[in-house]
C-alpha cells in the first residue's frame, strides 16, 4: 500500500473561494457605491481641506474596528433583540452629525487659513469626530452582522471568530479606499476654489449642510 494512501486531506485554512470571490466582489460593491459614508467623507474635506478629509478618513477607519470586534464577539446583536437601545445610539449619532454641521457651516474659514495652530487642530478634530461618529452609528454594526455571515466557510481551518475578524478587518480597508478617493476627488476641485474666500464659505456651507442632511436621515431611518 502507498504511504499516501489513507493520508488524511490538507485542511484549508482560510475560506474556498466559492466564499471569497462573492466576498471580494461584494466588498467593492458596497465600498464604492454612493451613500451616506461617501458622502461623510466629501462633507469633512470641504470643511477642512484635504489632509483634514484624510484625518476624517483614518478615524472612520479606526472607529469601524469596534465594529469588527463587536461583530466578531457577537456583541452586535444585541441592537437585534434590544431595539431600545438601537434607537438610543442612532438618536445620538444622528443629533452629533446634525451638531457638526452647524458647526461647520458657523466656523469662519477665513481664520482657519490664516493660522497654522487652528489647521493642526482642526484636523485632529475631524479624526475624533469621524471615529465618534462612526461608533454612535449602529446601521454599521447591522451592517457586519448580516454581512459576514454570508460569506463564513464552516469548513475552513479558521475559527469562524478568527474569520469575522479578518473578512472585517478586508471590508474596513475597502471602504478605506474609496473614502481615500473620495477625499482626493473633492480636493482636486478645492484646490481651484483655493483663492475665492467665498467660494471656502460656500464649500463650507455645502459640506455642513451634507453632515446635518446625514444626520437628518439617520434619525428617520429605521433600520
Amino acid at each position: 500500500m502507498s504511504p499516501l494512501q489513507g493520508a488524511p486531506v490538507a485542511e484549508a485554512v482560510m475560506p474556498s473561494t466559492d466564499y471569497l470571490i462573492p466576498f471580494a466582489l461584494a466588498t467593492l460593491l458596497f465600498a464604492y457605491m454612493p451613500g451616506p459614508a461617501l458622502l461623510y467623507t466629501v462633507a469633512q474635506t470641504l470643511a477642512s481641506g484635504k489632509r483634514g478629509g484624510f484625518m476624517a478618513a483614518f478615524g472612520i477607519h479606526i472607529g469601524c474596528y469596534l465594529h469588527v470586534i463587536a461583530a466578531t464577539l457577537g456583541l452586535s446583536a444585541f441592537f437585534i433583540h434590544v431595539p431600545e437601545a438601537y434607537v438610543v445610539v442612532k438618536t445620538l449619532g444622528a443629533m452629533y452629525l446634525i451638531w457638526l454641521g452647524f458647526n461647520v457651516i458657523r466656523a469662519k474659514g477665513a481664520d482657519l487659513d490664516a493660522l497654522p495652530h487652528l489647521r493642526k487642530k482642526s484636523r485632529a478634530r475631524a479624526f475624533g469626530e469621524s471615529m465618534l461618529v462612526e461608533i454612535l452609528n449602529p446601521k454599521v454594526a447591522l451592517f457586519f452582522i448580516a454581512f459576514l455571515p454570508q460569506f463564513v466557510d464552516p469548513a475552513a481551518g479558521l475559527p469562524i471568530w478568527a474569520q469575522f475578524l479578518i473578512l472585517g478587518t478586508i471590508v474596513n480597508f475597502a471602504f478605506s479606499s474609496a473614502d481615500v478617493v473620495a477625499v482626493l476627488s473633492t480636493s482636486l476641485i478645492l484646490k481651484k476654489l483655493k483663492e475665492s474666500v467665498g467660494m471656502q464659505r460656500i464649500t463650507r456651507w455645502i459640506g455642513g449642510s451634507i453632515l446635518m442632511g446625514l444626520g437628518v436621515k439617520l434619525a428617520l431611518t429605521e433600520r
